[in-house]
Order: C-alpha cells, then structure tokens, then sequence
C-alpha cells in the first residue's frame, strides 16, 4: 500500500469556503451536525449541512484558524450552491462566507508523506483522525487511513495560506489519492448524490461527523429521531468491481434484480498494480439498505460488486 499510496497530490475536487466574523463559529454551530463552539486549534471536525429533512446537502472537514476564523473544505462542485444557501441563514450574525479556493493552499499527502511531516516513527504514533497539527504556516489534517486488507496508508490534509512552499515529497497521482479516500470508507458528499442521505446513511456518527448532544441545526430533529428510534436502514459499504461504477450509480440484490437496493456514494479507479489483489477494478462506497447486507450485489448490467470490510467499526454506544 505504502508503495502506492505515498507521496502529495493536488486536490482539484476539493473547495474551500470560509466564515470570518465574531458569530462565525456560532454561527456554524447552528447550521452543521457537529460541535463547532467546542472546536480547538488541534482538531478537525467532519460536518454535514442538511436540509430541513435531514438530508446531507454537503459535508465538510472544518478548521478554526482563529476563534473568528474556520475554514470548511468541501466538494467544489457543491461549493457555490451551498455558499448561496449558507448565506440565506446569515441574517443579523456578524458573519462573513465566502469562497476561499484561491486564497489557500490544499494538497493530499499520503504514506511517507504525512509521517515525515509529523514527526511520527514507532515510538510516536500517529494522530488519530481529526487531529489538527501546526507546520510553520500550514495545517495538518490528519484524515483516515487508507486501508485494503492488511496494508495500509495515512492521510492527511495540508492546508496554508497561498503562497507558502508546499512540503518536498514524491508526486501522488490524483487518481490515486481518490482511491485511498474511497478505502478510508469516508464519503465525502457530492452533486451526484446531494440530498440523497442522512448523515448515519454515510456512517457518519461512527466517525465522529455528529454531534448529538449540540444544540438545533437544520434537520436536527430528522437525524437524531433517526439515531435513537433505529430508524437506520441504509448504510455505508465498501465494494470492488470489475466494471467502472460511478457517485449516484443504482446497485441491485442479484436475486431481485428489478429493485436497487444502494447506491454508489463514491467511486474511484484502483492503481493497475497492488500487491495481493487482481490488478485495477474499481473500488467503492455504497449505501446500501441493511435488509440487503449479505445479498450478492450487482450493477444493472450484471457486474458482480465484491464486498470489502470497512477499515472501522459502527459504533453503539452513542
């Protein structure tokens, strides 16, 4: 794995928004699944924006550079429309939103890459998700692990001001870094499924996206009756294909075959070479309806989905 996931890609499906302001962290607090009041500045937080119905309409992974200062990555194909609806919910908050893409630096950093700029080695374990490390200027955003089989890679996101000299590390294709978000199990949200899930569809509870004890955001009632009632019937899987498959792409129950069953989250081409598995395929994020976990699942043409465990665990304790 570390052979290849290893190295900095750029990251042009990825946008940055920006809130400035003294209310721009409550004022993202009372839009976004996650607690952003209790944010600090070594941490990261995955966050949701949702419709009144609970539907995810974007995700973001939120960095506070100051109290009055967080910035949101997310899908740029999503950013301006939701630039537009987060602004609708301004009105009196001292709050600024604006597109922030041009104004930072953001690279994916994979293997190699991200221990060498934390400073981790075996007698210093690397961060766990979420956490946030300064270097010089920049951010580290340490992300899941990339994980197919027993191999696996670390991910992080570096995130600075435009114009800092990136860090020196061989070039990742970005390809490739698409491929290891798939293996994260970490879906980001995107225009081909925008409205498609609540948050626990994507696993999001399980991976600290959802904050439960905060107070109301749009949709809140729909996702924590959701949680507590065990109203979940839909989640996130990871499959590999022989065929291309595609964000928003119906998958079937082979032995019903006239009813999709899931639906592609997020896709991504696996490198044509990688040790201990059949070269290239495709490898996915599927929300698929629990009734349905162990059905043999299949594209509408037939293509076999192979399942492939999740590289974390649903949590129940929440």
């Amino acid at each position: 794995m570390n052979s290849l996931l290893n190295g900095i890609s750029p990251l042009p499906h990825l946008g940055i928004l920006r809130a400035t302001g003294e209310d721009a962290t409550k004022f993202l607090q009372s839009q976004l699944t996650n607690d952003f009041a209790l944010l600090g500045a070594d941490q990261a937080r995955l966050a949701a924006f949702c419709s009144a119905q609970g539907r995810m309409q974007a995700s973001f992974i939120g960095v506070k550079l100051a109290a009055d200062d967080v910035l949101l990555v997310c899908s740029k194909d999503l950013l301006e429309r939701t630039l537009k609806r987060l602004t609708m919910f301004v009105l009196r908050a001292k709050v600024k939103l604006s597109d922030a893409t041009s104004n930072f630096a953001l690279l994916g950093l994979a293997g190699d890459a991200v221990t060498s700029l934390a400073g981790t080695d075996a007698a210093r374990p690397a961060p766990l998700p979420w956490a946030c490390q300064p270097v010089g200027e920049a951010r580290l955003v340490h992300l899941h692990p990339a994980v197919d089989g027993d191999a696996r890679a670390a991910r992080a996101l570096w995130l600075a001001p435009i114009g800092t000299p990136a860090p020196e590390a061989t070039a990742l294709r970005h390809e490739d870094w698409l491929w290891g978000e798939v293996l994260s199990g970490v879906a980001m949200v995107s225009a081909p499924i925008f409205e498609s899930f609540v948050p626990q569809m994507l696993n999001y509870e399980s991976l600290d996206g959802v904050n439960f004890k905060k107070g109301c955001y749009p949709g809140q009632e729909v996702v924590a009756r959701s949680q507590f009632r065990g109203a979940i019937k839909r989640r996130a899987v990871r499959v590999h294909s022989a065929v291309p498959l595609s964000a928003g792409q119906d998958v079937f129950d082979a032995a019903e075959p006239d009813q999709a069953c899931g639906v592609v989250a997020q896709a991504a081409a696996a490198p044509v070479e990688r040790p201990g598995t059949p070269p290239g395929g495709f490898d996915a994020i599927v929300v698929l309806q629990t009734a349905h976990a162990q059905a043999r699942l299949q594209t509408a043409d037939g293509a076999v989905l192979a399942p492939r465990p999740l590289p974390y665990a649903l949590r129940e304790d929440i």
